[in-house]
């Protein structure tokens, strides 16, 4: 282990601190356009009516994830050959693109559409690898408050672009630059990301797996704000880790993904990011202004509700991320998350039944009880299903498949952001205040995946996460496996004493 020095500390959360630039970009724009679509000034330009709403919204907001999708598999080759800063940089510069082309007043949506998709592409690359970057250069005892940053950064995104669009909506009138000032200041973080790579080093993981061992040092010395022999043992280790990692792929076939574990793996992957789109918050962060609309009627107060909402994320995921995330057990956040947002929902739609809202601006005491539940919710969501995921497909695939097995759930997490962000708007046309009843039953069905397929992995090492979703045979060469490590790692502990002996 590395000795810490304050300087070290400090280049390390810098680093974290502007790879999560791009957190606040996919939050920022995640909470932009479901009000801009309700701007007038917005609706005038691009020449749409009524008739055409639904089908408008779900494609200004949905497409984008449609680019995503394809971004966060595109983005693969070009990490893996040019290295984590120039593909960042790369996103970086395909999002301001998209950025411009939407900004810009064609008076067409198919244009706009464009700018979406081009937008997304970055958007989806970055958030591969942002996290891999992050996570390859941070010191092994900060890195788990650093990959945290993300998520708190995305939220803190989220709650400026509800701020920016109430500020907008209230103190611009109908005109062109209402909707283009909120959507122009995304060009700000997606420059100052792709800047800001120039001021840190490049991923000492992947200078080391090129073989450019003389770059990786100077890296880790930089990053590490130190050159002593425990920092050139770290070096030593992390060559290990890699040549072992490469053993564990030799000969790999992908009919092995079809292994009963590997298949169970990939299964939960997938599916862990198919419940945390299903519980409703995704469709609550794009669409605020709509679902308020259907809790307190039509008026001027469902862009503050959709800003407070905001902030009562915020408040929530920063308090997750500093005092709880290392103490609760994830299996039981999960749980207790999703009955209680089942509650919510349910809850939610009983109220909105017996006394629905009259419009005209007036709140009733019902009104005020529903969203004090959406706020509820979402702080449950945060405590939950909001963070939680990540850590999971992180750490439940084996070396020989951990990066088609991440890959895979990042990927279907962009499929099922789109699903959700595409047919919300028909399914709140269709379905009116029961659509909470919709994520109130899907909760159920959450927990119910929750207790039977995922495990407890909070404080095991990942060898131990392995142990744990194995099954038979699987588990025997696990614990072989994991026994072989230790050996291993016992051999690296007696060079680094020699090391400080001969020192």
């Amino acid at each position: 282990m590395s000795p810490r020095t304050a300087l070290g500390d400090f280049r390390a959360y810098w680093l974290g601190t502007v790879a999560c630039i791009g957190g606040f970009l996919f939050g920022y724009d995640s909470g932009l356009m479901g009000a801009i679509i309700t701007f007038k000034s917005f609706q005038d330009d691009f020449h749409y009516g009524t008739h055409s709403a639904t089908r408008t919204n779900s494609l200004v907001v949905g497409i984008q994830q449609a680019g995503a999708f394809v971004g966060c598999w595109a983005i693969w080759p070009i990490a893996a050959r040019w290295g984590r800063r120039r593909a960042i940089m790369v996103c970086s510069a395909i999002f301001t693109l998209g950025a411009i082309i939407q900004t810009i007043n064609s008076h067409s949506l198919g244009a706009f559409y464009f700018g979406r998709v081009v937008s997304g592409l970055g958007l989806g690359g970055s958030s591969v690898i942002i996290s891999m970057f992050s996570s390859e250069n941070a010191p092994k005892e900060i890195r788990g408050r650093l990959g945290s940053f993300y998520q708190l950064m995305y939220t803190f995104g989220i709650f400026t672009a509800y701020w920016v669009d109430y500020a907008v909506a209230n103190l611009i009138g109908p005109v062109t630059r209402q909707w283009q000032i909120p959507i122009a200041l995304q060009i700000i973080p997606a420059a100052l990301l792709g800047i800001g790579m120039l001021t840190v080093s490049e991923s000492v993981r992947w200078l080391a797996q090129k073989g450019r061992d003389e770059e990786a040092w100077e890296s880790l010395k930089w990053i590490r704000a130190d050159d002593s022999e425990e920092t050139r043992a770290e070096l030593k280790e992390i060559q290990l880790t890699l040549a072992q990692e490469q053993n564990a792929r030799n000969g790999f076939q992908y009919t092995e993904l079809l292994e009963r574990d590997n298949f169970k793996r990939l299964s939960i992957g997938v599916v862990v990011f198919l419940c945390q789109q299903s519980v409703g918050a995704t469709a609550l962060a794009y669409y605020g202004p709509q679902f308020f609309k259907l809790l307190v009627g039509a008026g001027s107060s469902n862009l503050l509700l959709t800003a407070i909402f905001g902030a009562v994320k915020i408040v929530a995921c920063g308090t997750f991320v500093l005092f709880f995330s290392e103490r609760i057990g994830r299996k039981a956040a999960l749980i207790g998350g999703g009955i209680f947002m089942s509650i919510c929902m349910i809850i939610i739609t009983i109220l909105t039944k017996v006394d629905p809202p009259p419009g005209g601006g007036v709140v009733t005491g019902s009104g005020i009880g529903t969203v004090a539940l959406i706020y509820a919710n979402i702080m449950a969501y945060n405590f939950s299903w909001g963070p939680l995921p990540w850590p999971i497909v992180g750490e439940i695939f084996p070396a020989r498949i951990k990066e088609i097995g991440i890959g895979t759930g990042v990927g279907s997490q962009w499929l099922w952001n789109f699903m959700y962000s595409f047919s919300v708007s028909y399914m709140m046309a269709a379905m009116n205040t029961y659509i909470f009843l919709f994520f109130g039953v899907a909760d159920i069905f959450v927990v119910l995946f929750t207790v039977f397929f995922l495990k407890e992995t909070r404080g095991l090492s990942l060898e131990e996460v392995q142990a744990v979703y194995a099954s038979g045979a699987a588990k025997t060469v696990a614990k072989r496996a994991s026994v072989g490590s230790e050996e291993e790692r016992s051999s690296i502990d007696k060079t680094q004493s020699g090391h400080r002996e001969n020192v």
